[in-house]
């Protein structure tokens, strides 16, 4: 990781690269966005050799982020490591203390309740859900907090038929949630094997 900081540095140094120095955290977001999405993909494939490549991509994004607030001098990587590796100390007292968790389900009850009491101002439940997430991901995270449950397949099948589209998709999600299915996931993957059948038969 050292070795990733000191070359984002060199690009970043006043004789470096003039399309790096010129970013900004708020012109690198859809990058951060778009790796993050490759890597996903990556993994999906199952290539070994791939995901690193695109994981490491990931990495990049926060190398650059990183460094970019360390010359301004708003934060620095070591303070990024510190954060994760903090909280996953504190988030894992199954792990790194003495309370008891055997199932997932225990570790989410107990994650939740650390993460709800260490005191952080309450937040909108929309706004406790990234904005830029993709729409069926964001609307699953969203459903999931507000404990939205699938109703009938023919409430689904009304709303389509009433032409409520946006309201159907609302509803498709929860079904997916209720088959213990991600839809983005899901989507993600289907429209993989439409694109192979289409590079098939073009």
């Amino acid at each position: 990781m050292e070795r990733l900081l000191e070359v984002m540095r060199r690009l970043r140094a006043p004789d470096g690269c003039p399309w790096d120095k010129a970013q900004t955290h708020q012109s690198l977001r859809p990058y951060l966005l778009e790796e993050a999405a490759e890597a996903v993909d990556a993994i999906g494939r199952g290539n070994p050799q791939e995901m690193a490549e695109e994981l490491g991509d990931v990495l990049l994004q926060v190398a650059f982020h990183s460094v970019i607030a360390e010359q301004a001098g708003s934060f620095s990587y070591p303070e990024v490591e510190q954060h994760i590796v903090d909280k996953l100390i504190r988030r894992h007292p199954h792990v790194f203390g003495d309370v008891k968790a055997d199932t997932p389900e225990a570790v989410t009850a107990n994650w939740n309740a650390i993460k709800a009491a260490e005191g952080k101002p309450a937040q909108p439940i929309c706004d406790q859900v990234p904005r830029s997430l993709g729409a069926l991901a964001r609307a699953a995270e969203i459903q999931k907090k507000l404990g939205t449950s699938f109703s009938s397949k023919a409430d689904l099948v009304e709303s389509i038929q009433q032409g409520q589209i946006a309201e159907a998709l609302w509803k498709l999600v929860a079904w997916c949630r209720q088959e213990k299915l991600n839809p983005e996931i899901l989507l993600r993957e289907y429209c993989e094997q439409i694109c192979l059948q289409a590079a098939k038969n073009p």
